[in-house]
Protein backbone atom coordinates (compact mmCIF):
# COMPACT_ATOMS: atom_id res chain seq x y z
CA UNK A 1 0.00 0.00 0.00
CA UNK A 2 1.51 3.50 -1.12
CA UNK A 3 2.33 5.97 1.59
CA UNK A 4 0.31 9.37 1.83
CA UNK A 5 3.42 10.91 0.55
CA UNK A 6 3.82 8.55 -2.33
CA UNK A 7 0.30 9.26 -3.12
CA UNK A 8 0.66 13.22 -3.02
CA UNK A 9 3.92 13.11 -5.24
CA UNK A 10 3.23 14.32 -8.69
CA UNK A 11 5.52 11.88 -10.77
CA UNK A 12 6.10 14.81 -13.50
CA UNK A 13 7.18 17.05 -10.83
CA UNK A 14 9.41 14.90 -9.50
CA UNK A 15 10.89 13.98 -12.72
CA UNK A 16 12.10 17.39 -13.76
CA UNK A 17 13.24 17.68 -10.41
CA UNK A 18 15.42 14.85 -11.19
CA UNK A 19 16.32 15.93 -14.54
CA UNK A 20 17.28 19.53 -13.18
CA UNK A 21 19.31 18.22 -10.33
CA UNK A 22 21.40 15.60 -12.52
CA UNK A 23 21.88 18.77 -15.49
CA UNK A 24 23.38 20.59 -12.24
CA UNK A 25 26.10 17.96 -12.45
CA UNK A 26 26.40 17.65 -16.46
CA UNK A 27 24.95 13.73 -16.12
CA UNK A 28 22.18 13.03 -18.34
CA UNK A 29 19.78 10.31 -18.13
CA UNK A 30 17.99 10.30 -21.99
CA UNK A 31 15.16 7.82 -20.81
CA UNK A 32 14.49 10.07 -17.75
CA UNK A 33 10.43 10.29 -17.80
CA UNK A 34 7.22 8.92 -15.86
CA UNK A 35 6.36 5.96 -16.52
CA UNK A 36 2.92 5.84 -18.06
CA UNK A 37 1.62 2.14 -17.73
CA UNK A 38 0.97 2.57 -13.83
CA UNK A 39 -0.10 6.47 -13.20
CA UNK A 40 -1.86 4.87 -9.66
CA UNK A 41 1.41 3.95 -8.66
CA UNK A 42 3.44 7.25 -9.80
CA UNK A 43 6.54 5.49 -10.72
CA UNK A 44 9.38 7.61 -12.31
CA UNK A 45 11.20 5.29 -14.96
CA UNK A 46 14.82 6.12 -14.74
CA UNK A 47 15.54 4.30 -18.19
CA UNK A 48 18.83 2.76 -19.65
CA UNK A 49 21.88 4.42 -19.53
CA UNK A 50 25.77 3.64 -21.33
CA UNK A 51 27.99 2.38 -18.01
CA UNK A 52 30.04 5.71 -18.57
CA UNK A 53 27.41 7.60 -16.85
CA UNK A 54 25.94 5.18 -14.60
CA UNK A 55 29.77 5.55 -13.39
CA UNK A 56 29.47 9.25 -13.20
CA UNK A 57 26.06 9.28 -11.15
CA UNK A 58 27.57 6.78 -8.74
CA UNK A 59 30.82 9.28 -8.53
CA UNK A 60 28.29 11.96 -7.77
CA UNK A 61 26.07 10.38 -5.33
CA UNK A 62 28.71 9.13 -3.16
CA UNK A 63 30.32 12.71 -2.95
CA UNK A 64 26.89 13.99 -1.95
CA UNK A 65 26.48 15.68 -5.40
CA UNK A 66 29.16 18.60 -4.68
CA UNK A 67 30.74 18.03 -7.83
Amino acid sequence: MATKEQQDTDPFVATESLRSALAGVGIVLPSLGVDPASPALNLVELGRVRADVAARLAEELQRGGRG
